[in-house]
């Protein structure tokens, strides 16, 4: 009785620590290539604005960040007033972060959250591209709720600020073949052109099942009501009065120096 006792007992002391070694294993890991990730993270969200602006094609190799410092201007915008915010650097400020905390954002009611985001950041990051010292593209970064998970990606805007120039989505959890059907690049290619800002500056994004003929007009994805949705809702969301709409309204008046 006293050996299987002693076996039992050395069963789960070997079991337990197998477990700690593991984990320590995992948790160093983890810490140890950080920095490697967040890089990497850092890299595919510069790729992604590169692509929305049609600097890069989506399946073109480069020096990513050398372009990004080379094309890009980033701006931290105050949404309320639609200003820059000069004492903020846009290359240490995270809006994706700064939204989880109460002291950095706000909680949106259900009437002012179309998105379906819940809280919203006091600030936002716009990029902006010059060609010959003029304005030639905005990026604004956008996202919110589809079916199954947030949609996370940019669109690129001409300098009239009411033109697509370019969409990219970088990170979702949308069912592959349906709502995941924002990445195809068939689909994107059709937002070429579009007005999403009508004559009056306001969102006007429609995306429609019966064949997209206006000019601010998208084919729905087929199967995708729910995800279709939200595209539409996070992208007049963002280009609206609560979020970037502002700070477009001030760059058309040339108070933004571009």
């Amino acid at each position: 009785m006293s050996a299987n006792n002693d076996s039992f007992g050395k069963t789960i002391f070997v079991a337990v620590a197998l477990c700690l070694v593991c984990s320590l294993v995992v948790s160093g890991a983890a810490v140890i290539l950080k920095e490697d990730q967040q890089a990497n993270k850092a890299a595919d969200v510069q790729r992604s604005i590169l692509i929305a602006a049609g600097v890069v094609g989506a399946d073109e190799q480069a020096d990513f960040g050398k372009l990004f410092q080379e094309k890009v201007e980033a701006q931290v915008v105050d949404f309320e007033t639609g200003d820059i915010a000069k004492d903020i650097a846009p290359a240490s400020f995270d809006q994706r972060q700064a939204s989880k905390k109460p002291e950095t954002s706000i909680k949106l009611s259900k009437g002012e959250d179309p998105a379906s985001i819940k809280r919203r950041s006091n600030y936002g990051k716009v990029y902006l591209l010059k060609e010959n010292g003029k304005l030639s593209k905005i990026v604004i970064p956008v996202h919110g709720y589809g079916l199954f998970s947030t949609l996370y990606g940019f669109i690129a805007l001409e300098a009239d600020t009411r033109t697509v120039a370019g969409i990219r989505f970088y990170e979702h959890g949308e069912t592959p073949g349906l709502g995941a059907e924002i990445t195809n690049p068939q689909w994107i290619s059709k937002w070429d052109g579009k007005e999403v800002l009508n004559q009056n500056y306001k969102p006007s994004l429609k995306l429609v099942k019966n064949g997209a003929d206006q000019t601010n007009e998208i084919d729905a994805l087929s199967g995708a009501t729910y995800t279709s949705n939200g595209v539409e809702n996070l992208v007049n969301y963002w280009l609206g009065d609560k979020a970037f709409g502002p700070y477009l309204a001030k760059l058309r008046g040339g108070k933004h120096g571009v």
